[in-house]
């Protein structure tokens, strides 16, 4: 089951990066909910690859195909079934490696594991399973702000390798101040230092890594499950499933304990019959349940694994041999990283959403 993810709103995703295709079926959606290709096909278009200078150059248009689930443009409250067909698969690329294990990569650890694995693309460990994700996080995404209209989430690059961008109030940040630019950053004059440092990874075959923000705002207080299954926990579950995450903080994070209780704790008051907090070094959620206040995290993402330059690594049989990879991969994940982030958090919530539903029913039945 590791391939699926969520309890009441669930995904199994399915394909190889270099295989036939890559999908995703979604079980628990209600029914009643409309939706179309056209509303999946904006987040695929946004994660896709051969977007700029930044991205891989495989050219793929990541056409979605919907093949159960709906009638009309309606959910129907059955699975949902849907498909992107891979159109510029070249496993060729990867026949002069195909014993050879990668640094960083998962080849060994899936060899170790299945005693065999898929040596194109790095098959299921390829970031092109996440087209799975956006596809269902789409719709995740339908279903919430069709029942919460006011339920905005928004992801942006923070940093890349060592720029950073200046203190701003993150709740002003829309969609369209980070899709201005191909870094996706907010901040226009950032975002120029940040698309330099990643092309100059790129010419150097080399590449960068960096942290993503993400921001939701809008929930109802009360979502998430105490103990085990905290909102936080959920979301650092999502999060640390992507491929290339390598850390997960919420709120202050790691700084906050450079503070004192007395300077970190979140003062209640009244704004107006609502009860909110003053700050929100908790990021929106205290004790595994939502506040109300804007749910903040950051995740981070090693560089890129593949690179041009010669690496020491060994075989399959032992020997020690010298790898400059070959293939089409991004120099930096970080601008394609944003919609799937986004994704991954519409998941969390229509999940922790249909969970609290299901919780209010049980109590008024």
């Amino acid at each position: 089951m590791s391939s699926s993810f969520g309890q009441l709103f669930r995904i199994t995703s399915f394909g190889e990066s270099h295989g036939g295709g890559v999908g995703v079926i979604l079980d628990g959606c209600p029914a009643g909910l409309e939706i179309s290709a056209e509303e999946i096909q904006v987040e695929l278009d946004r994660r896709r690859p051969g977007q700029s200078l930044l991205t891989t150059p495989r050219q793929e248009e990541d056409l979605i195909e919907i093949f159960s689930g709906l009638q009309s443009g309606v959910t129907l409250g059955t699975p949902i079934g849907m498909m992107v067909r891979n159109k510029d698969a070249r496993p060729s690329s990867y026949s002069g490696f195909a014993q050879v294990y990668r640094p960083s990569h998962a080849d060994y650890t899936y060899q170790a594991k299945y005693g065999q694995r898929a040596a194109s693309g790095g098959g299921r460990a390829s970031a092109r399973e996440t087209i799975a994700r956006v596809a269902g996080g789409a719709i995740a995404a339908k279903l919430l702000r069709t029942a919460f209209p006011e339920l905005r989430v928004t992801a942006w690059v923070e940093s890349v390798h060592q720029v950073r961008c200046p203190e701003f109030n993150p709740t002003l940040v829309t969609r369209e101040m980070v899709e201005a630019n191909p870094v996706r950053c907010p901040d226009a004059e950032t975002a120029k230092v940040m698309f330099e440092t990643i092309d100059r990874a790129r010419r150097d075959r080399d590449s960068v890594g960096g942290v993503v923000t993400c921001l939701a705002q809008g929930l109802p207080p009360g979502w998430g499950e105490p103990v085990f299954d905290k909102l936080e926990a959920e979301l650092a579950k999502a999060m640390l499933s992507l491929p290339a995450s390598k850390g997960f903080e919420i709120g202050s994070g790691f700084a906050g304990t450079l503070l004192r209780g007395s300077e970190h704790n979140d003062e209640f008051y009244m704004r107006g019959e609502q009860v909110a907090t003053r700050t929100n070094r908790s990021g929106g959620v205290q004790g595994g349940i939502s506040n109300g206040e804007p749910i903040s995290f950051r995740v981070a993402f090693k560089p890129t694994a593949t690179i041009g330059k010669p690496q020491a690594t060994v075989d399959d049989s032992g020997a020690e041999v010298e790898l400059a990879a070959k293939g089409r991969h991004d120099p930096c994940v970080l601008p394609r990283a944003v919609p799937i982030v986004e994704a991954m958090t519409w998941l969390v919530l229509a999940d922790a959403y249909l969970r609290q539903r299901a919780r209010a029913g049980a109590a008024s039945g």
